[in-house]
């Protein structure tokens, strides 16, 4: 900020007051019809939003300064929050002209990344979270993690370790994180990202915490949340949050509702990396956002079922009874086409009831909204209908829990127009009927128009000038219109207030005093109006918490039907899910490639993985499809562990407590990591991470290196997964050597995708069978790729040369000199005319001396 040097003008003073409070942030100041900054914030908005640098007087000197008008606040909001500003928005909280002197200024809102309403600030289908993290005392593993979302009013508390940590967050995938001052959990994963905000040690302690929550929620103990001796960065964390939220939200605090405590045992922990490789809901090329598990199965009517299917997909259940009930929801509806097409219907016409009831609870809901709480409501009777003979299992407690909201509906529909504007000072906003004052003061301006309307019939007569019109602007109120050709007519008593081109106007002075009574009618129905939308709005949100408890009811419901409605397009099967050992999948499918194809196109496969054969080794040349079957058996495992409906035509799955993959090659050059480093620290993770309870998908693992370095640590880490951990796994791998790994491990089997030769070519059958691959046909693939023909050739050439000698190195070209090319090694002849059977101890050893200074002399 700029020093102050000169004596500030009154206002300066008040905005460096306000200013030195929100040092971190750019302010926007209200003043009169604009929002403007000064000083260094002048200069970073106006870079920022591309505003023109000027300057206001201040005293002696000039003060920099940049504005944009109110009435354009949201989009200039939404550029700098985008661009990770923390913005204060200070307004005039007085009416100017009954100030006694400055008018007076507060900071009525905070605007971060984590903290936004705005629609165009926030995506319909996915979270905004704001996240707290709170280390233990001394440097503890445990950490705590307070996730809230608080344009829906969530709040969450997640225990994890530190090494979870950056799998919670990337889940999570926050847009703000709050963290102790100084603290090493600020090196988080440098994938995460999110605005920084650090904060005073102390509010992250337990004190804080237990005042934060019984200020807000009104409790006398803390109990009674779920939270229990020893949960002090639990409490920590979500203390921290609630005293942020307090801050930046300091006028209309988020409706947040209790805070619900999540275990590291109630749901699945995937990581960045399985996340990742799998797509479950991003990507890998940022351009096909059709090409994810989400994309396919999103068929949520609600913009609240869309968020909570994409919560549903990144935390999978742990719980055998819980997906049961989710299960048996999704077959219900699966069977019964006119219930599932039926509930489908009706929910298409719920709006997003979690962030309507936030708005409404901060007093941010304009009458629209309030129709949408209305409109949404309604759909519940025809819900509870439709619902009617669910009355056990989850789709008959939804049914009990869908609670009408009656009043809540019943009063919006008696008092909000159906056709009313976005905003409250467009007037139209209460029906007609609801209230007597507001009827009255209508009534008195609408007959004030009348007698405007009979004043155009009554002049025109008067006249004789059929073309005269009575009209009104916001410049000059009612006037008289004449055009020019009638002005020889125009009656002495008119008086002249405008010239036009073709026409002249005039205005009466009784036209003035009814345009006196029309205007101050105006003035009394607009500040009525807002007054009982007011008093509506108050109403509505002393039911926030039914309104919210009923949305995320009506979420769950609209996720099942959204899952089983996939399940029925895409010929989805009711996987068994058990607690055993065993993975058997019939003629599985991937999920996300097979819409991208023709059905039949698509060859399905089976899978088993069992005691004696839990480690499959998978080979088969480039496309042929290994990745495919790797990447499908892992969703399918997620699908059945969320409770959904799988793409197979049968289907039995353990319960796994993780998820492990190990797909691709990438290096990592900001941190100075090879490729091979980045896949050896991937594996290492699984190595210590898996147990026997884990499913492992390894697509290849020591490219990186050399050939018989990444063999052996191929090798020696499926040892490791088949030995020590137990787990199920599936090796994808164009070592050939894994393959002898069947005869010596009792666990492991061979397993090959099939394609045929054609002459020197090859077909892809994408068919899984029983055995190892013969050759890796990287050569045809490269021709495939489009690699000119001379070096495809050439490349042929090497590889026969490779394959007969078995020697690691590059034969001659075929345009060198024969003459030139090197003989056998004297040591390497007399090496193969050994009769090694037939060797003593110690005429082996006197042979290995004599050759070893033979090969040293030549």
């Amino acid at each position: 900020m700029a020093q102050k040097v000169e004596q500030d003008t009154p206002l300066m003073q008040q905005w460096r007051e306000i200013k030195s409070r929100h040092a971190d942030a750019i302010l926007l100041f209200r003043v009169g019809d604009f929002y403007e900054m000064f000083f260094d914030d002048a200069v970073e908005g106006a870079r920022r939003l591309d505003l023109t640098l000027t300057s206001r007087n201040n005293g002696s000197s000039r003060a920099p300064l940049a504005g944009v008008p109110a009435h354009a606040l949201d989009s200039y909001l939404e550029r700098l929050v985008r661009q990770g500003c923390r913005v204060a928005i200070c307004d005039q909280v007085e009416d100017p002209s009954e100030a006694k002197g400055i008018v007076r200024r507060e900071v009525t809102e905070l605007v971060t990344p984590g903290a936004v309403f705005t629609d165009r600030l926030l995506e319909a289908r996915r979270n905004n979270f704001l996240v707290a993290i709170s280390a233990a005392s001394g440097n503890g593993d445990r950490l705590g993690v307070a996730s809230a979302d608080l344009s829906t009013g969530e709040l969450e508390v997640h225990e994890v370790s530190r090494t979870e940590l950056g799998d919670l967050l990337g889940r999570l995938a926050p847009a703000e994180i709050l963290q102790p001052r100084g603290d090493d959990i600020s090196l988080l994963p440098e994938e995460i990202g999110g605005l920084r905000t650090e904060r005073d040690p102390w509010l992250f302690g337990k004190e804080n915490a237990v005042e934060e929550l019984r200020r807000r929620f009104g409790v006398l103990n803390v109990a009674g949340f779920g939270f229990e001796a020893g949960d002090d960065t639990l409490l920590g964390a979500c203390g921290a949050l609630l005293s942020y939220v307090a801050e930046i939200q300091p006028v209309h605090g988020a409706h947040l509702r209790p805070p619900r405590i999540r275990r590291p045992d109630a749901a699945m922990a995937l990581d960045g990396m399985t996340r990742r490789n799998l797509e479950l809901v991003e990507p890998l090329r940022g351009d096909d956002a059709g090409g994810t598990l989400l994309a396919v199965l999103d068929e949520a009517r609600t913009p609240m079922g869309g968020r909570l299917l994409r919560r549903w997909l990144v935390t999978p259940l742990l719980d055998l009874e819980t997906i049961f009930r989710r299960q048996e929801a999704v077959s219900t509806l699966v069977e019964e086409d006119p219930l599932r097409e039926a509930l489908r219907h009706a929910l298409a016409g719920v709006r997003d009831l979690e962030r309507l009831a936030v708005r409404v609870a901060a007093e941010r809901a304009g009458p629209r909204e309030l129709l949408g709480v209305g409109d949404s409501l309604a759909v519940i009777p025809l819900l509870r209908e439709v619902l009617h003979a669910a009355t056990s299992g989850m789709l008959g407690e939804i049914r009990k829990g869908l609670d009408p909201l009656e009043d809540v509906r019943d009063l919006v529909a008696a008092a909000i127009d159906p056709d009313a504007p976005p905003a409250v000072g467009d007037g139209g906003v209460i029906r007609k009927g609801f209230d007597e004052a507001l009827d009255e003061l209508r009534a008195s301006r609408d007959g004030g128009r009348e007698w405007v309307a009979r004043l155009q019939q009554q002049e025109r007569e008067r006249t004789g000038i059929g073309s005269l019109k009575v009209g009104f602007n916001k410049v000059f109120g009612y006037y008289i219109e004449i055009t020019r050709a009638n002005l020889e007519r125009v009656p002495e008593e008119y008086e002249r207030r405008q010239t036009l081109a073709n026409a002249e106007r005039y205005v009466l002075p009784e036209l003035k005093e009814w345009e006196a009574k029309i205007l101050g009618a105006e003035d009394r129905i607009g500040a009525r109006e807002a007054e009982v939308f007011r008093d509506i709005r108050a109403r509505v949100a002393t039911s926030v918490e039914r309104i919210q408890a009923v949305a995320g009811i009506i979420a769950s419901l609209d996720v099942l039907a959204a899952l089983a409605e996939c399940a029925v397009r895409n010929d989805y099967v009711r996987p068994a899910v058990h607690e055993g050992f065993d993975l058997e999948i019939t003629a599985g499918r991937h999920p996300v490639v097979e819409r991208m194809m023709p059905r039949e196109e698509f060859i399905p496969n089976d899978v088993r993985l069992s005691r004696d054969g839990r480690v499959m080794i998978l080979t088969g040349p480039n496309m042929a499809g290994k990745s495919t079957i790797l990447r499908q058996v892992g969703l399918i495992q997620i699908l059945a562990q969320i409770g959904a409906f799988v793409p197979a035509r049968k289907a039995s799955l353990p319960i796994a407590d993780r998820i492990f993959t190990r797909v691709g090659a990438s290096d990592n050059l900001a941190r100075g990591q090879s490729t091979f480093m980045v896949e050896m620290n991937e594996t290492a993770a699984i190595l210590h991470g898996a147990t026997e309870r884990s499913l492992v998908l390894l697509d290849e693992i020591g490219r990186g290196t050399s050939t018989w370095d990444g063999v052996s640590v191929a090798i020696a880490t499926t040892e490791d997964l088949h030995g020590r951990i137990g787990a199920k796994t599936i090796f994808a791998t164009h070592y050939h050597e894994l393959t002898r790994l069947e005869e010596e491990l009792d666990g492991v089997v061979n397993y090959s995708v099939a394609v045929r030769e054609d002459g020197d070519r090859i077909v892809f059958l994408r068919r899984l069978e029983r055995g190892g691959a013969s050759r890796s046909y990287g050569v045809e693939v490269a021709r495939l790729a489009g690699l000119p023909a001379p070096v495809v050739e050439r490349a042929r050439e090497v590889l026969g040369t490779l394959e007969r000698t078995g020697v690691q190195t590059r034969p001659p070209a075929a345009s060198q000199l024969a003459l030139f090319a090197p003989g056998p090694h004297p040591v390497v002849t007399r090496l193969q005319s050994l009769e090694v059977e037939r060797l003593t101890p110690i005429d082996a050893l006197n042979l290995l001396a004599a050759l070893r200074e033979q090969a040293q002399e030549t």
